[in-house]
């Protein structure tokens, strides 16, 4: 038999075991719980779009039908056809020339490369048309030399909006291809040069297949991007469904036909979306050996020429030219005085205000995974309804608002108030919440996932209570997600329009909404100052993922 104090300690142990069980259940309920009520709180704004077709409007949509339809389905698909063919060709090639080879100024442009996507595609649309345009920075200079300007080419059209958001854009596609390569061995693509592929064959059969998640991810931000978009679409005058929604809702006056034309735009955007993934499949890309950066080929001669050129000339044309032309804008305009500090007041105000409204949900969503995962019979189970809670990022900043503001008009029906809800700021923040849990939640999950379940084992043995464990254990863990997290979605707030546009409280203006009505007005020099505002800290995040890579 065994002592009393054996027996004690044995009947100690198995309850303290049955309440870890206990609280462990208890904990994965509370996970999973809160997860649903994320998921339902990110599908508020998409049910009332597919609700809206239970109230057609036929006179209104036969006018559509026999107008405006047809080019809006055929211009959105050949830009999307457009700026995903242009962002895969710059966005892979100069990858595969920093990665690859080595010439003089490689290291420069290699980080010169990602600044593009520090300017929004609305303001580089503008700095374009203006020194484009009739009496602009080039027809000034042509006409200087006696060249004239009556064989320069109208860009405005879809080749013209096709190669703003390509030079806008095609740092999604290098970011993540040059990450890939740089991961990727060199053994198998120097067996295939040795098996008689040339250079040619080898990167088209191998390194292409070889790197297809990295692209494809790419491709994925960059037709969302495209699709999302309204200012610059709406500065080169070139009809979209963005640019429908917004007609169709302020010029026709109708909410339901502009959610009617929402939810389309929501198909195409989920249609890109899963056909990626089908394409995909379960494919997995994995390769060892040593990296490329150990085997750079030298270019020297003609081709280091060459190299040099074609880098810089994307690098200029997509951040240094528009960024050196709206610093002289901004100098040589006058009359911006106090509006400018207002507006600047407001946007930081607005963007500290969803920036901690989107991280709170994002830190549940995170600790309720936490929760879930703890017991992996559940993790495949409710990996949906994450993936729900996320998908608020596919939905364009129009189709947003229209999804926002008739949900909330239905709740202040249901209260029979009055307009509380979308007459306030709390409407924007949650439209905020919804478009960018995903990009708070990512870098969080993240972190989350480097503290391991025996970090939290260790810290219970010695005592700790939850709130010391979340203090001294989760906080200091967590701390480099949150403050990526932080400003990502900061930044990406200061530069979202047309929510801001479409659900702003009256008089509430920001930054990107005041370079929307100066530039539909053609007043590009008095755009240049917010843009340069905008731009000044969209190159933030850009800074810290460039010392993030170096690291």
């Amino acid at each position: 038999m065994l002592p009393s104090s054996q027996k004690i300690n044995s009947r100690s142990h198995a309850n303290s075991k049955r309440g870890f069980l206990v609280s462990k259940s208890w904990s994965s309920a509370l996970g999973r719980i809160n997860l649903i009520l994320i998921a339902i709180v990110i599908l508020i704004p998409i049910l009332p779009l597919l609700s809206s077709w239970l109230n057609v409007d036929s006179g209104l949509w036969g006018h559509l039908w026999q107008t405006q339809l047809s080019t809006l389905l055929k211009n959105t698909l050949l830009l999307s056809l457009l700026v995903g063919i242009g962002s895969f060709v710059l966005g892979v090639s100069l990858a595969w020339l920093v990665v690859i080879y080595d010439f003089p100024g490689r290291k420069i442009l290699q980080w010169c490369l990602m600044l593009p996507i520090a300017i929004p595609p609305y303001i580089l649309a503008f700095v374009f048309l203006g020194f484009t345009d009739f009496g602009g920075v080039l027809h000034q200079f042509l006409d200087s030399l006696g060249l004239g300007i009556h064989w320069l080419p109208d860009i405005r059209n879809s080749l013209g909006v096709a190669i703003v958001f390509i030079l806008s854009l095609y740092p999604y596609v290098y970011l993540l291809m040059r990450a890939s390569l740089l991961k990727k061995g060199r053994t198998s693509y120097e067996s295939a040069l040795t098996l008689g592929y040339n250079r040619q064959e080898a990167f088209w059969k191998l390194i292409i297949p070889m790197t297809r998640p990295a692209w494809i991810a790419g491709l994925a931000l960059v037709l969302m991007e495209t699709l999302a978009d309204f200012g610059t679409v709406s500065i080169f005058n070139y009809d979209t469904f963005t640019t429908a929604i917004y007609k169709s809702w302020f010029g026709l006056f109708s909410l339901e036909t502009a959610a009617q034309l929402a939810s389309i735009l929501l198909l195409i955007v989920l249609l890109a979306l899963f056909s990626e993934r089908w394409g995909r499949g379960n494919s997995s890309y994995q390769e060892s050996g040593q990296e490329f950066t150990q085997f750079r080929k030298k270019l020297t001669g003609k081709s280091g020429v060459l190299a040099q050129l074609f880098a810089w000339a994307v690098a200029s044309l997509a951040f240094i030219l528009p960024l050196l032309q709206l610093i002289y804008w901004s100098l040589t305009s006058s009359g911006y005085g106090q509006t400018v500090l207002e507006l600047l007041t407001n946007t930081l105000l607005l963007a500290l205000m969803a920036t901690m409204f989107t991280l709170s949900v994002a830190l549940l969503m995170v600790f309720a995974e936490r929760m879930v995962t703890r017991n992996d019979n559940l993790l495949h189970r409710w990996q949906l309804a994450s993936e729900v809670g996320l998908s608020g990022y596919a939905l364009p900043g129009t189709v947003l608002a229209v999804g926002v503001v008739l949900s909330f008009n239905t709740i202040e029906g249901w209260l029979s108030e009055g307009q509380w809800l979308t007459g306030g700021i709390f409407v924007l923040l949650f439209a905020y919440m919804v478009r960018f849990l995903r990009i708070a939640q990512g870098p969080m999950a993240n972190s989350m996932a480097q503290i391991k379940p025996s970090i939290i084992e260790a810290s219970m043995s010695l005592g700790a209570n939850k709130k010391e464990r979340l203090v001294r254990v989760y906080i200091p863990l967590l701390r480099p997600g949150v403050l990526t997290a932080m400003l990502l979605v900061f930044v990406e707030v200061m530069k979202e329009m047309p929510a801001t546009l479409l659900l702003r409280p009256f008089g509430w203006d920001t930054l990107s909404v005041r370079i929307y009505e100066l530039t539909s007005e053609g007043e590009w020099q008095l755009a240049a100052l917010p843009a340069v505002l905008l731009v000044a800290v969209g190159i933030l995040p850009v800074i810290y993922l460039i010392r993030k890579s170096e690291s």
